[in-house]
């Protein structure tokens, strides 16, 4: 099964907000990285705007050919713009205003009620759900009580870990992803994978769909240029 690679461009954004300017031109960016065969693009955008902005993802709507995945904690303000956009995905993170980045994923058990009421209101406007979550079984069991269709697996652990025992970094994301496949949950990742640590991750991931990655994918592009990158990416998942 081929997993499809997600470019997050929030990176691309925060560089062009320095200068405040259009340079490096976002859009032209999201069309490059289709072109060079990226099969999605990802955006986050935050509060403060400070890297993608709402603007941003309007303009986005009219250009992404591809699947457009569109993450972020689902105040009433990216409610309001999700629904407007209509991507193919929302995933959702349960990130409170200034954090620097993901850093968890959802206690679906607490916070189930929450997750229920706003996935409801996506799926009826026929957007696909994703929730952002841990390994931990409890927390997958209780995804399915949220009604969204599929997780995505906050990955920064597994990248930690992976240089110092890759056998033990993966083992909980594995019992994770073959419970989830067994709930009918599509199985999404994303956080820190890189080239270095990507392919082991696929080549153990039962029915892996989707991979999101934004800041090393533009780091290395920095060295390769992002045709080659991209293309390196998507060999790690081929």
């Amino acid at each position: 099964m081929m997993t499809k690679l997600s470019v997050n461009i929030n990176k691309i954004a925060t560089l062009r907000n320095a200068r405040g300017n259009n340079l490096p031109n976002l859009l032209q960016v999201a069309i490059d990285c289709e072109k060079y065969g990226a099969q999605g693009i990802t955006v986050h955008p935050r509060p403060d705007e400070r890297h993608i902005t709402y603007r941003d993802v309007y303009e986005l709507k009219s250009i992404v050919t591809t699947e457009f995945n569109i993450e972020g904690f689902p105040n009433t303000k990216f409610i309001q713009l999700v629904l407007a956009i209509k991507p193919k995905q929302v995933t959702l993170v349960p990130d409170p205003p200034g954090v620097l980045t993901s850093n968890a994923g959802w206690d679906t058990l607490k916070q189930k009620d929450f997750l229920k009421e706003v996935i409801a209101e996506f799926k009826a406007a026929k957007i696909r759900t994703s929730i952002f979550v841990d390994t931990e079984i409890v927390t997958i069991e209780n995804a399915v009580a949220t009604g969204t269709d599929r997780i995505e697996f906050y990955t920064g652990p597994y990248a930690d870990n992976f240089t110092k025992n890759k056998e033990e970094a993966i083992a909980p994301f594995v019992k994770a992803a073959i419970l989830a496949n067994q709930l009918g949950l599509g199985v999404n990742a994303g956080h820190d994978l890189n080239l270095a640590n990507l392919s082991y991750f696929k080549n153990n991931i039962s029915g892996l769909l989707e991979v999101s990655i934004g800041h090393a994918l533009i780091c290395d592009s920095l060295y390769f240029g992002l045709e080659n990158t991209i293309q390196k990416y998507l060999a790690c998942l081929h």
